[in-house]
């Protein structure tokens, strides 16, 4: 059984989502989910689906031993990164290598980098008169959204779309094809 923990920031609509569809899985369950914020909702929504839960301050999670130690009690085995504001250290990506992946809420490598998150992203995308964007799932490096891309999926953006329609695309095609996309990547 390969155990995922969640890492999140936020709301958690993605993190429910991924918590569903495991739920009854052979070979991959969550066993954690993880968050730097104490008023993330995703908490809410792990513990309503009975799945543990932790608060990482971004203080600590410069301290090696303390995110390694809650790992291991959880026998985590694979990351995965759904709305989850922080830079990952170096130290964790070293000890998660090709094992942790990100959502992000454009086609990469466009409108990646530092603060390209959420509705930033999305209003990029609007500025720039895009007529596509799309959400790319990639392996974490020590370099915001330049790991190598695993999945992108695309949709159209219509002249009229404002910033909130095009993060409703968004969030259609995370919902849709996330969990498969780390099914995929876990199993091969």
């Amino acid at each position: 059984m390969t155990k995922i923990a969640i890492f999140v920031s936020g709301s958690g609509t993605n993190c429910e989502n991924i918590i569903r569809y495991f739920a009854n899985h052979a070979e991959i369950s969550v066993s954690l989910v993880v968050s730097n914020r104490a008023d993330a909702f995703a908490l809410v929504r792990a513990e309503r689906l009975n799945v543990p839960t932790a608060i990482v301050p971004k203080a600590d999670f410069q301290d090696k031993e303390k995110v390694l130690d809650l790992l291991r009690k959880y026998d985590i085995d694979f990351i995965v990164l759904a709305g989850f504001l922080l830079k990952i250290p170096p130290y964790l990506i070293d000890a998660y290598p090709r094992r942790m992946l990100n959502l992000h809420p454009a086609l990469l490598p466009k409108f990646g980098g530092k603060g390209m998150y959420g509705h930033h992203v999305h209003e990029a995308v609007w500025q720039a008169r895009e007529t596509e964007t799309g959400i790319t799932v990639h392996w974490v490096t020590a370099d915001y959204d330049r790991g190598p891309i695993i999945a992108q999926f695309r949709t159209a953006v219509a002249p009229t779309d404002t910033p909130d329609d095009i993060a409703a695309h968004i969030h259609e095609l995370e919902q849709q094809h996330f969990p498969q996309v780390i099914e995929q990547a876990i199993l091969g």
